[in-house]
């Protein structure tokens, strides 16, 4: 009895202790579910904390969009109203020239020249109502007898003409004679206060004195030809010249050794001027703001080394009797177009140094003796090397005997991303140009970007001419234009026979306009005024020559 109550004893002594370490192991229980009740509402709050900064990012990139949104309505607005303002001032332009017309008409063929006249309600007429300095800009772009005339008009035209800016060209002068003429010049220079725009003669000898005219302080723009002896005095227009152009003239002897300094100077043109290198170079660093040289029928040069931060455009022709000429493009940053206007005449290379912007080049034919862009090398229009690869080049106008298909390849794939190539062919019947187009090789202009041809001197009776043509209408996938104009007159039956041949169904852009034309024989470029920088492709408005 006392062995089992020993036992229950025990029994129960080890159940209470049971319970007790369950009591124990429950407060712990309960304590970590209290503690990961915590964590679960800190977690919750967390997430919460997160979702609303989730929220609010995602606000912040709303209103982020809506102001990008904002910012590239504002900027086409922006461009929309910059295009108008451009558009405006070219019409104000363009009107105030159609008023200098209509007043310069006016005073040809009105006897009695009354502007200044009163209306039925007793008010002025509208062009004597205007603003002195408008009157005064309108004479300014009249001829300069014209613009002297204005004086006749009335009282309120007689001061105008004098206090306007000056344009002075003696080619109004005439018939009349040379020492009547030089006297009007003289007059003219004596009797006008207004600061002078534009001086250009060409008819009569420069005289010095007219140099020192007070009229002429503020010169912008000087023209002057037949020159023999250009007197130092020339050079006191610098600090206010914008454009000058000098034809036949003989420079001082003493120029390369001058600190010329031309701070204004955007064009400058040099026309049949003897000069020495050391000169030219000399002039040329005095120009920093240069943007535009042309530089034709010169002699005296061997070589010519462009350094230029500003120039934009190079147009170029040596004298023909002059034997060879070197240009070197040594660092040309700004140069967009290269433009060797007859490169046939005399023995020319060209070496390309560095001119990162160039976009436009022509004409190239086979009197370029060298050509070379960096380790490219082209000996009479003939590749030696094509290592390397202008991608910023997008017009190109080539002269090509044949012509001939293998040696313009090479310049598509100097060029790869040209987008309009002008071609004056010269037709032979021995020209081989049945290439096919390797497509596991394929150029990329073709591919991607050249979207215009002009091919000149086509002469369809001719295999290669054909031939080349129909190799840019089957491979060139983004084509959609191409102007063929037709050497000699041909009859109706002629032409559809050869769209026939070239509009072929499978030809690469559905979207070409193929378009054949009667032309006339070209041999050069354009007629053009190399200085005009408004126009990305300087040929597409010029007829070729």
């Amino acid at each position: 009895m006392e062995a089992a109550v020993a036992a229950l004893e025990a029994a129960a002594e080890k159940t209470a202790g049971a319970a007790s370490a369950a009591k124990e192991a429950a407060l712990a229980a309960s304590a970590a579910a209290t503690e990961a009740a915590g964590a679960a509402t800190a977690a919750k709050e967390t997430a919460v904390a997160a979702s609303a900064a989730a929220t609010e990012a995602a606000g912040a990139a709303t209103a982020a969009k809506e102001a990008a949104m904002a910012a590239l309505a504002a900027a086409e607005q922006a461009a929309a109203t910059s295009s108008a303002a451009k558009e405006a001032a070219v019409a104000a332009e363009a009107a105030a020239a159609a008023t200098a017309r209509e007043l310069a008409a006016a005073m040809r063929y009105s006897k009695k020249r009354r502007f200044h006249q009163i209306d039925d309600r007793g008010n002025l007429d509208l062009i004597s109502a205007l603003p002195n300095d408008i009157l005064g800009s309108i004479i300014t772009l009249l001829p300069t007898e014209d613009g002297a005339r204005t004086q006749a008009v009335s009282r309120r035209w007689l001061p105008l003409w004098r206090s306007a800016p000056l344009n002075l060209a003696d080619d109004f002068i005439g018939s009349v004679s040379s020492s009547k003429g030089m006297a009007l010049v003289s007059k003219i220079l004596s009797g006008h206060r207004g600061p002078a725009r534009r001086l250009s003669l060409k008819l009569f000898p420069v005289i010095n004195g007219w140099l020192h005219s007070q009229a002429l302080d503020s010169l912008e723009e000087l023209d002057l030809a037949n020159l023999m002896d250009m007197p130092l005095s020339v050079f006191r227009f610098a600090p206010t010249l914008r454009f000058a152009r000098f034809s036949r003239c003989g420079l001082p002897n003493s120029i390369s050794t001058l600190r010329l300094n031309f701070p204004c100077l955007k064009q400058l043109t040099l026309h049949g001027i003897p000069i020495m290198e050391d000169a030219l170079h000399n002039l040329l660093s005095g120009c920093t703001a240069l943007e535009s040289l042309e530089l034709t029928y010169f002699s005296g040069i061997g070589a010519i080394c462009i350094s230029s931060q500003t120039l934009r455009s190079l147009a170029f022709c040596s004298n023909p009797g002059w034997n060879s000429l070197e240009l070197v493009i040594k660092d040309a940053p700004s140069l967009e177009r290269l433009l060797p206007l007859y490169p046939d005449w005399g023995r020319v290379t060209i070496e390309v140094i560095r001119a990162p912007k160039l976009e436009v080049l022509g004409l190239v034919s086979k009197g370029l003796s060298k050509f070379q862009f960096g380790t490219t090398i082209f000996e009479k229009m003939i590749s030696v090397s094509l290592t390397t690869k202008i991608d910023t080049m997008k017009v190109l106008v080539l002269d090509s005997i044949g012509p001939n298909l293998d040696a313009v390849v090479d310049f598509l794939k100097c060029f790869p991303c040209l987008v309009r190539l002008y071609i004056i062919s010269h037709p032979k019947k021995d020209m081989n140009n049945a290439r096919k187009y390797d497509r596991l090789d394929p150029i990329e202009c073709l591919e991607l970007h050249l979207k215009k041809v002009v091919l000149m001197n086509y002469d369809g009776s001719k295999r290669p001419s054909v031939e080349f043509a129909k190799f840019f209408v089957l491979n060139s996938k983004l084509l959609k234009e191409m102007e063929i104009e037709v050497l000699n007159n041909r009859n109706d039956k002629w032409m559809a026979n050869q769209r026939k041949q070239l509009c072929v169904d499978n030809r690469a852009s559905r979207d070409a306009r193929i378009e054949l034309k009667i032309g006339t024989k070209k041999s050069g470029l354009p007629k053009m005024d190399t200085h005009d920088l408004s126009m990305a492709d300087p040929f597409e408005s010029g007829a070729f020559c």
